[in-house]
């Protein structure tokens, strides 16, 4: 079996051109250096420097070896450094699943301080929350909140699902009618360019059904599966869309879509921060509770 450490003096021969200097790098004597390289050579059956009187000159063979090994080997160290970083802050590596979305809008500033290594799971709710039962993820953001044995539910955010429009869409009809009635705001919205997240219009129907009491008849322009991609192509777009309000809160603020229908119901949800209180640490959830405040 080949020593790993044989890999590493090859690397530093190779990138300072000297035995010297290699050992220098490597933190061992010039003998040892010349030794693993000895032991390399004879495990391959290949010759892989030239010994010049001041320098390693790689042979052709050698060349082609360090192209092959430079990959997996830088590999191997970046996992070694990583799992290093972990156990010395003394917080375990920590599995969350979380929407892209929520990522997006409310992590993407914050995970780069956290005090240890994070690996972000995306997909579906159903997968997610069962990943979260079999121990596969250390935490579960999402508006999921049930009952099983051991898992813990904490609040983080209630939101609102709310009524946006591009800051093409004209408007007026509507500003100037306060006294529309429910069935010309109604005919109004239904002869708009509609953008959906789902194509079961999950959220539009929810919002019609609080407002108007019945179910839309719309038919999408576009379905994007994706709020933030949704909010985006509002802001540049010419149509209307349900999104949430945390992800539509900055567009808002910089006129890039504008909220519309205010006077009408909106409906709202909550999401959780879902852990296994026997797997997850206290130091894992005081970690993501600073990152989610």
């Amino acid at each position: 079996m080949v020593n790993l450490e044989w890999y590493r003096t090859f690397k530093a021969i190779y990138e300072t051109g000297t035995l010297t200097q290699a050992s220098k790098i490597l933190l061992i004597s010039q003998p040892n250096v010349s030794q693993h390289l000895s032991f390399l050579e004879a495990h391959i059956g290949k010759k892989l420097f030239e010994r010049k009187p001041r320098r390693m000159v790689p042979t052709d063979y050698g060349k082609l070896f360090y192209t092959q090994l430079i990959g997996p080997l830088e590999g191997l160290e970046r996992l070694e450094s990583e799992f290093r970083y972990t156990r010395d802050s003394d917080i375990p590596l920590t599995c969350i699943g979380v929407s892209q979305d929520y990522y997006n809008i409310k992590l993407v500033s914050k995970v780069a301080s956290a005090p240890a290594n994070l690996v972000f799971e995306f997909d579906d709710l159903p997968v997610l929350r069962d990943n979260l039962m079999q121990g596969n993820l250390n935490f579960l953001i999402s508006d999921y909140c049930g009952h099983e044995k051991n898992i813990c539910y904490e609040e983080i955010l209630t939101t609102e699902e709310i009524l946006v429009a591009s800051s093409t869409v004209d408007t007026s009809t509507l500003e100037h009618t306060s006294s529309a009635s429910e069935h010309e705001i109604e005919q109004w919205l239904l002869k708009q360019n509609w953008y959906a997240y789902s194509s079961d219009l999950v959220l539009i129907k929810n919002f019609w059904q609080e407002n108007f009491k019945k179910r839309p008849n719309i038919k999408p322009n576009l379905i994007i599966p994706d709020f933030h991609a949704l909010i985006n192509t509002l802001a540049v777009g010419n149509g209307l869309g349900i999104v949430p309000d945390y992800i539509a809160d900055e567009h808002l603020r910089q006129n890039k879509v504008k909220q519309i229908c205010k006077n009408l119901k909106n409906t709202s949800s909550k999401l959780y921060l879902a852990y296994n209180k026997n797997v997850v640490t206290s130091e894992q959830i005081e970690m993501i509770q600073e990152i989610l405040g």
